[in-house]
């Protein structure tokens, strides 16, 4: 009788431990990230995208770029033109990454920005190098050639954490790398072209 009372004590105590350590994962993880200060605009030429991901890094990630390990944010857009009594057309739908990574040699953060033509940029701030990462500057969306005039469009952006940033197998090293895991909700902007 003895035996069974304190196998079960252990079960119980086991459970009790795993919803500690898994509580402070899930106070991490209630900071949800979202894409905010949605702007589309026009240059001469191409439409333009503007807008940042707030809530984008967790202490674990910060401490996880500190220490090497790269960081992908892949950003996706839709754009769609809207019509009235036809199925709305798809004028174009992409993605593309910011990168974050540090070299503690040089002591400086990379940024690498590959929507705009592979565009790098070496920082020596953290918090300097999240803000950039985390922003999309003047992305060009499509030519203005490829929209109707007075058209009607819709523009979704989402962002996701991108889950294949470490090496082979790293990632059982590291913990709480599941944590570290994001998706945005889809955001839209409606206007007129």
């Amino acid at each position: 009788m003895k035996s069974w009372f304190l196998a079960g004590l252990l079960w119980c105590g086991a459970l009790v431990l795993m919803a500690a350590l898994l509580l402070p994962a899930q106070v991490l993880y209630a900071q949800d990230a979202a894409i905010t200060e949605i702007v589309v605009t026009n240059s001469t030429t191409d439409l333009l995208l503007y807008c940042s991901v707030e809530n984008s890094f967790t202490a674990e990630m910060e401490e996880g770029v500190r220490n090497g390990i790269p960081v992908t944010f892949t950003f996706f857009v839709n754009l769609d033109q809207d019509r009235a009594y036809l199925p709305d057309r798809e004028v174009v739908s992409l993605s593309f990454d910011h990168t974050l990574s540090y070299d503690s040699l040089k002591e400086e953060y990379r940024l690498t920005l590959r929507g705009d033509n592979g565009k790098s940029v070496n920082i020596s701030s953290f918090k300097e190098a999240k803000r950039l990462m985390a922003e999309v500057n003047g992305f060009k969306v499509v030519s203005l050639d490829s929209l109707t005039p007075d058209g009607e469009y819709t523009l979704a952006i989402k962002a996701r954490l991108a889950k294949k940033t470490l090496p082979l197998n790293f990632h059982y090293i590291v913990p709480f790398w599941h944590l570290w895991d994001f998706e945005t909700d889809w955001r839209t902007v409606q206007f007129r072209y």
